[in-house]
């Protein structure tokens, strides 16, 4: 599937839902979760491709693979917050939704703070 083809769920699904707010609103909110769901899974499948190029990356430069697990637990974290919080506004709850989005960015800054270490002690190591 491409692109378009997800595009083209995501179309087809909202319309699906707006056709069924008027006979049952909570159908239409079911069906948008479900092709939620599926755009998320069919996204965890494109992250072979990204590990297999991240291996490929870390052969050539030779860089610590501490590094490029913790780019990627930011990335799972910056997708699946988003995907939570783009559900819980959709269905109308959207203080649930924006409170979803700061845990997210408070998990990537932790995930993040040992990188940030490293890179004052490399730092400090040229400043000495």
């Amino acid at each position: 599937m491409t692109v378009i083809t997800i595009a083209a769920v995501g179309i087809a699904a909202v319309l699906l839902a707006v056709s069924l707010k008027g006979v049952k609103g909570e159908y239409g909110t079911y069906l948008i979760i479900a092709a939620g769901f599926f755009i998320f899974f069919y996204g965890m499948g494109k992250l072979t491709a990204i590990l297999d190029t991240m291996k490929e990356i870390q052969s050539y430069i030779k860089i610590n693979s501490v590094y490029l697990s913790t780019l990627l637990k930011m990335v799972g974290i910056t997708y699946i917050a988003e995907f939570a919080s783009g559900i819980c506004k959709d269905a109308g709850y959207g203080a649930v939704g924006t409170q979803i989005e700061i845990f997210g960015k408070l998990s990537v800054l932790a995930v993040s703070m040992p990188i940030l270490l490293a890179l004052i002690e490399t730092l400090q190591k040229f400043s000495a």
